[in-house]
């Protein structure tokens, strides 16, 4: 099986409004790489990818034949404390606070686009 060089064999689709917020939000928190970008219009996001850590999320913007389709969406980070902090400090509420789990330091937020996001760093 031929896969795209940045593409893993499962990719998250991601249909939020305002995407282009999305993708800010993404590069803000996640510290995500925007990989590809076609625009509809002046203002709406046809087709979008994002990288983070080598894993793929595609994303487009709403519109009225493809409504909104958020996830939930399980992240390993280096320091969950402050991915969590920086967050809610974009505009993400929080869904569990971020605490010590058996298997590492975790918590959950909703971003401002509907996903949300098990923001996880490995137990040392």
């Amino acid at each position: 099986m031929d896969i795209p060089e940045r593409h893993q064999t499962v990719i998250p689709y991601l249909i939020v409004r305002n995407a282009g917020d999305f993708l800010s939000f993404m590069k803000n928190v996640f510290d995500a790489k925007e990989s590809y970008k076609a625009m509809r219009d002046g203002h709406t996001i046809q087709h979008a990818e994002l990288s983070i850590g080598g894993s793929t999320i595609m994303f487009a913007d709403a519109t009225d034949q493809y409504k909104p389709q958020p996830a939930g969406l399980f992240i390993y980070v280096n320091n969950a404390d402050e991915t969590f902090k920086k967050a809610v400090e974009a505009g993400a509420a929080t869904v569990t606070e971020i605490a010590d789990q058996p298997y590492g330091r975790s918590g959950g937020v909703k971003d401002p686009f509907g996903n949300t996001w098990w923001i996880t760093s490995v137990k040392e």
